[in-house]
C-alpha cells in the first residue's frame, strides 16, 4: 500500500471517529432529555440527515455538527407537534366537561 492510500484510509478512519462521536453525543443527550424512544427516532433522523448531506459519504471533510443540527430540528418539530396535540386534547376535554356540566345543571333546574 502506498503512502497516499494509507493517508486516505487514516483520514477516512478519523472522519468516521468524528461521526461516531457526534452521533453518540447527540443520542446520549436526547436519551437523557426525552427518553429512549425519542433517542431511537433521533438516531434514525441523524442517519437520514447524514445521507442527505451534499458531500459524498467517503469525503474527508463532512460537517457532522450540521447533521446533528438538522436531526435536532426534526426532534424539536416532533416534540412541538406532541405538545400541541396534548394541549388540543386538554382543551377539548375541558370544553366537553363544560358543556356536560351545563346540560346537567340545566336539567336539574
Amino acid at each position: 500500500m502506498n503512502s497516499h492510500e494509507q493517508f486516505c484510509i487514516s483520514t477516512y478512519a478519523a472522519e468516521m471517529d468524528n461521526a461516531e462521536h457526534e452521533l453518540f453525543a447527540f443520542i446520549g443527550a436526547v436519551t437523557q432529555l426525552f427518553g429512549r424512544e425519542a433517542a431511537k427516532l433521533s438516531a434514525e433522523d441523524w442517519l437520514d440527515e447524514s445521507e442527505l448531506m451534499d458531500s459524498p459519504p467517503r469525503s474527508t471533510s463532512r460537517d457532522w455538527r450540521a447533521v446533528t443540527v438538522a436531526a435536532s430540528a426534526r426532534l424539536a418539530n416532533r416534540v412541538a407537534v406532541a405538545q400541541q396535540r396534548a394541549l388540543d386534547c386538554r382543551v377539548a376535554d375541558r370544553i366537553r366537561r363544560f358543556f356536560t356540566r351545563g346540560v346537567r345543571g340545566a336539567a336539574a333546574g
